[in-house]
């Protein structure tokens, strides 16, 4: 079995699907299966269904070896659909672990993280098409333009696209190490690391079209839960944290909340935490992963 991280916030996740029994819950990043053993150990009888697109998160599943844990090598983009194919309309909890695991940070060949040399890949899913190399190479100025600054939310978006695309007019930019050389000079001094993990971030982003991922998983869960029903949802960085606390606010991602003849709001979710819910220093010094983490709790009603 592959080596995880440990699970994030996993107490503050459990207590927050408020688990019943008997009921169906979803984990829709089951990577490792940290949170998902957990769920199971709380259930008796009820079900787990676990999605995830990576092939190691399968080998995970079938090790942990529970009839009630039905494992779907799928995107969770589809959770309604491949639901509906195990004869499932609702559920009583979703759980979301968004952001990237630590084990496919700590996988080199994966090109996700910036401490290894590598061939750009950072797909989420080895099957997809197109790769963080394949972005570098032809994107137009334009659009890394608007990648790096609005996924990376680096201050200099627009030089550093014009660097790479001056970089691979000379040769294409293969490697890790190739982009980063094409980028040093315009790293902010003394901030280089985290400039990096910012263009990274971007280019992750972009490959496997996290935000509209997530945004489609998002307007399914009202449909997809019961009344009563819990969304328990981690994010580790601001552009997904904003989605998600929109949506439980107000239905929808931008706007105000719509209103009915009687001037209530209709909006599908209420928000158990008024604010976020973060790591301990402790948690944080025993998983660093940790540090960025924020979760936030819906019930539908």
């Amino acid at each position: 079995m592959t080596e995880y991280h440990q699970p994030v916030l996993l107490q503050a996740c459990i207590d927050g699907l408020n688990l019943q029994p008997g009921g169906t819950y979803v984990d829709i990043t089951f990577g490792g299966g940290g949170h998902s053993r957990e769920i199971l150990n709380q259930l008796e009888g009820g079900r787990l269904f676990g999605f995830d697109q990576d092939a190691d998160a399968r080998a995970n599943a079938q090790a942990i070896g529970d009839s009630r844990l039905t494992f779907v090598a799928s995107n969770f983009r589809n959770i309604k659909r491949y639901l509906r194919l195990y004869g499932v309309t609702q559920v009583d909890g979703i759980l979301a672990d968004l952001g990237i695991s630590s084990h496919q940070i700590d996988t080199p060949e994966r090109g996700f993280s910036t401490r290894f040399d590598a061939d750009l890949d950072m797909r989420m899913n080895q099957q997809a098409e197109r790769t963080a190399r394949e972005v570098v190479n032809e994107y137009t100025e334009a659009n890394l333009h608007r990648i790096l600054g609005m996924y990376g939310e680096i201050t200099n978006a627009r030089t550093a696209a014009g660097a790479i695309v001056s970089a691979r007019s000379n040769r294409p930019i293969k490697t890790i190490n190739d982009l980063k050389a094409a980028l040093q000079r315009y790293a902010p001094r003394g901030k280089e690391n985290k400039f990096f993990a910012q263009v990274f971030q971007a280019l992750r982003i972009e490959v496997n079209e996290e935000l509209q991922v997530l945004e489609e998983f998002l307007e399914q869960v009202p449909e997809v839960l019961k009344p009563g029903g819990r969304l328990v949802v981690m994010s580790y960085h601001s552009l997904e944290d904003r989605l998600v606390k929109n949506f439980i606010a107000k239905g929808k991602f931008s706007g105000e909340v719509e209103k009915d003849l009687y001037g209530n709001d209709l909006k599908p979710l209420q928000s158990i935490t008024r604010k976020p819910v973060e790591a301990t220093t402790d948690e944080v010094a025993r998983n660093p992963r940790a540090r960025s983490a924020k979760l936030r709790i819906a019930e539908k009603i």
